[in-house]
């Protein structure tokens, strides 16, 4: 009998191991692991009432999707045109959405709710974009339409994910910057747009590339674009071609103020500065023994002083000797700076340019040179007759003029005390070894411009692989334009129409409903070969063509 049972009990614990095994083996494939990621948007499968319903007097809508969907910031993202005092709740109920309107409807009216990126699905949060729900309490729905196309005024590039939105002419001056659109949009990959469900009426139209994404034109970093004309909507409208820029603050700002770990002074601005200056204010002694150096740009600036014996300072920013803005920076009693005096130079990939000379870049403003303590070695063999001079334009950096030759190898031997900065550090003692790049490894291009009107003025901007501009040169007249000692690559060419004569880009303007500067880039990609001189003949056109 003992045997039995033992033999039953464990039976009965086989059947129990089976049993478990059985239940989360089938749990386990009930639940697929990896497979393709889902890319797929939900998808209204049915709507109540319908989407474009006539004569609408029900209080609640039910959208119902094809999958579990979750609500992204819906009190941000959700808009009801006309806009309501009390807004709609939003009710998730397995796969529908279920709003509840809260406020009156106005007779004869027709409303759009658009989604914005409100709508994602619960496992991925693929957006689905651009969704509206229309209805209208009177007995015709609003149907027209604006299409059109938003691009970057710089780069002439097709711009997605821009929020394209309207105002009326009437509302525009009070909700411009101020309130969310009601209408709105965003472009998709092609930056191609439409608005739907509007009413006959004048409307101002934008597009607008946010910083934060609110709707709302309210940071100097974020792109907009504008149409200078009212669109007076009476028919279907397609064409409209916006063309995003940054606009020059109207208002000067000290955006970065801050004392580095080497002690030096940084300010970043909103805007660059003509005929910029830094005065320090209150105190004389500082004020007498600062360096400055502003950036190219001048909307950064750096602030040197050979003494930090101050609790705080303050630094007043000036334009043309007029005062913009007054900051104070702060400094702890105890508080001290690690200064490290470093070189850098403008070799590349350990070659220099021919015709160029070498140029020695330091952190620290130099106080003090000792050519005796630099050693030119050329295939190991010492040289003399090179001589160090200072840029006019900057005390971080020196020219080491020598007549390098090609086919040597170079050796420059900086033994500390080369350059002393002036907080007295000597430079470590480094060696700068390069050849000179030969001159068959650059190219020149000569580009035979045609003009539309040589009463009007253009810059030809050379551009790099990169798409950044490495040449810009005015001109107002047909004829050659020559880019010589180039090296080998990529190259493209654009036009600016220099509308005002100044001889540089000019973004737009808001407030004057002003549109940038218009470009053209031409269609054809420059390919430099190596000892080439090549021609190119460009025809500008009258006006840039579409891209």
């Amino acid at each position: 009998m003992a045997f039995k049972k033992t033999s039953m009990f464990n039976l009965r614990q086989i059947a129990v191991f089976v049993g478990i095994v059985t239940i989360f083996g089938c749990a386990s494939i009930q639940k697929p692991q990896g497979g393709p990621r889902d890319k797929t948007p939900p998808k209204l499968l049915s709507a109540t009432p319908a989407n474009k319903t006539k004569r609408f007097n029900a209080k609640q809508i039910v959208l119902t999707f094809d999958e579990y969907f979750k609500l992204n910031n819906q009190y941000q993202e959700i808009s009801i045109s006309p806009t309501q005092e009390k807004l709609p709740e939003y009710h998730i109920k397995q796969k529908s959405l279920v709003i509840t309107l809260k406020d009156t409807l106005q007779k004869n009216t027709t409303y759009v709710i658009n989604f914005g990126k409100a709508i994602g699905d619960v496992n991925e949060n693929n957006i689905l974009k651009n969704f509206t729900y229309a209805f209208t309490t009177g007995n015709e729905i609003d149907s027209l339409t604006i299409a059109g196309k938003v691009i970057n005024s710089e780069t002439q590039e097709a711009e997605k994910e821009a929020t394209v939105f309207i105002f009326t002419s009437k509302q525009d001056p009070a909700l411009f910057g101020k309130k969310k659109p009601a209408y709105f949009t965003t472009t998709d990959t092609a930056g191609n747009f439409k608005l739907s469900n509007l009413h006959s009426d004048s409307y101002r139209i934008y597009a607008l590339k946010e910083a934060s994404p609110n709707r709302i034109y309210d940071n100097d970093n974020e792109s907009i674009a504008i149409l200078p004309k009212d669109i007076n909507l009476k028919k279907d409208t397609a064409g409209i071609r916006l063309e995003l820029f940054k606009q020059i603050p109207q208002k000067f700002r000290v955006v970065d103020r801050r004392i580095d770990p080497d002690g030096k002074l940084f300010f970043t601005f909103n805007k660059g500065i003509n005929q910029p200056a830094l005065r320090i204010i209150q105190n004389d002694d500082l004020n007498s023994q600062k360096i400055v150096e502003f950036n190219k740009e001048a909307d950064t600036a750096r602030l040197y002083l050979r003494k930090m014996d101050f609790d705080s300072v303050k630094v007043a920013v000036l334009a043309a000797n007029k005062a913009l803005d007054t900051v104070t920076l702060r400094r702890g009693k105890k508080e001290t700076y690690k200064r490290t005096l470093n070189i850098s130079n403008n070799l590349s990939g350990g070659t220099l340019k021919p015709k160029t000379t070498l140029q020695l870049i330091s952190n620290l403003p130099i106080e003090s040179t000792n050519e005796a303590q630099i050693i030119i070695n050329e295939d190991s063999v010492a040289k003399y007759g090179f001589s160090l001079e200072k840029d006019t334009s900057s005390l971080r950096r020196y020219t080491l003029k020598y007549a390098w030759k090609a086919g040597k190898h170079y050796d420059v031997l900086l033994n500390e005390g080369a350059l002393i900065d002036i907080y007295g550090n000597k430079n470590k003692k480094t060696t700068i070894s390069f050849q000179l790049n030969k001159e068959e490894n650059y190219g020149s291009m000569t580009f035979n411009v045609t003009l539309p009107d040589t009463s009007k003025s253009y810059i030809l901007e050379l551009l790099n692989a990169d798409k950044k501009v490495i040449k810009s040169v005015p001109f107002h007249r047909n004829g050659n334009l020559v880019f010589s000692d180039y090296s080998v690559g990529k190259y493209r060419i654009r036009i600016i129409y220099d509308i005002n004569r100044n001889g540089k880009w000019d973004t737009g303007n808001v407030k004057n409903r002003t549109l940038p500067e218009p470009i053209w880039y031409y269609n054809k990609e420059i390919s430099l070969r190596a000892n080439w001189d090549m021609t190119e003949n460009i025809s500008v056109p009258r006006t840039p063509t579409s891209p």
